[in-house]
């Protein structure tokens, strides 16, 4: 399998309302230095729903750029609510260079199954990459059901795996037991060890921006069968793991990541605001247990 292992999903900084690239790619450089496998540019934690097609295209250039070489692979967001958008997107991926891409299931829209199925297969077909599904239905409002998620693998050679952040860990054995061939990534940072113990090939992280050594070493130790070192990380990472999670994705992680000298501006896109002043003194104090490694 191509994609394997700790992955990050990148979070955009801004710089006066634009994508400060200076900061992006010395961020994507810190994901490389200590041990991730892959990067994730524009998925939810990117913030990718408020950039422009341009903004959304020049992420994706970047991280391919800063990657090339490293070993570290790119899976590049190219997900939308129009299935002609998300097309288009994955293309500029594949010629950019990107390794694969993460499609999210179309939100707003609410589509029945058959409608995600054929979403899903008409992006899939217009690129040559391998293409992991995105099933988040507290953000999407419409989950990729099972049956659908296994008939699409099974059905579209270059559909090789799902990114599980329904937190339901019934779904994620259930996928395992009836496709043990198709991928299954860790989405949510509490239940990375549940996931990987239970077939998950790897995850895709949010504290992994803030501590991408530990969900690394997590997903390493997991991956070869070391169980009781990896449950180990993912019990420490407990706390951190919660406070991110305070208020919507990305808010508290790239609060973190500004108290941690990570990034030099706390900037958002609207309607994202910055964290209220007790959740931002709760990201402090919880930061104070962990060494964020520079």
């Amino acid at each position: 399998m191509l994609f394997c292992g700790a992955m990050s999903a990148l979070i955009t900084p801004f710089k006066n309302s634009k994508i400060d690239e200076e900061v992006y790619e010395k961020l994507i450089k810190r994901q490389i230095k200590y041990g991730m496998d892959a990067c994730v540019p524009v998925g939810t934690t990117g913030e990718s729903a408020t950039l422009t097609h341009k903004e959304h295209m020049r992420c994706i250039e970047i991280a391919v750029n800063v990657c090339k070489g490293s070993g570290v692979k790119v899976l590049a967001g190219a997900g939308s609510n129009s299935t002609a958008e998300a097309i288009e997107i994955a293309q500029f991926a594949q010629k950019s260079g990107a390794d694969g891409i993460l499609c999210v299931s179309p939100y707003y829209n609410k589509p029945t199954q058959e409608g995600i199925y054929q979403h899903y297969k008409s992006v899939a077909q217009s690129v040559e990459l391998p293409l992991m599904l995105y099933d988040v239905p507290g953000r999407t409002g419409v989950s990729i059901e099972v049956d659908t998620a296994i008939r699409l693998f099974k059905d579209v050679k270059n559909i090789f795996a799902i990114k599980e952040a329904s937190g339901s860990m019934e779904r994620v054995i259930e996928l395992d037991q009836n496709a043990p061939e198709m991928g299954i990534f860790g989405g949510e940072d509490a239940i990375n060890y549940p996931i990987l113990a239970n077939g998950g090939r790897g995850v895709i992280s949010v504290t992994g921006n803030l501590l991408p050594n530990k969900i690394s070493e997590l997903t390493k130790y997991a991956l070869n069968q070391d169980m009781i070192h990896s449950k180990r990380i993912n019990n420490e990472l407990y706390d951190i793991n919660m406070v991110l999670f305070c208020e919507s994705n990305p808010i508290p992680i790239k609060a973190a990541m500004y108290l941690a000298g990570l990034i030099s501006n706390l900037e958002y896109r609207l309607p994202l605001v910055a964290p209220n002043k007790e959740h931002m003194d709760l990201i402090e104090k919880t930061l104070q247990n962990y060494e964020v490694l520079k």
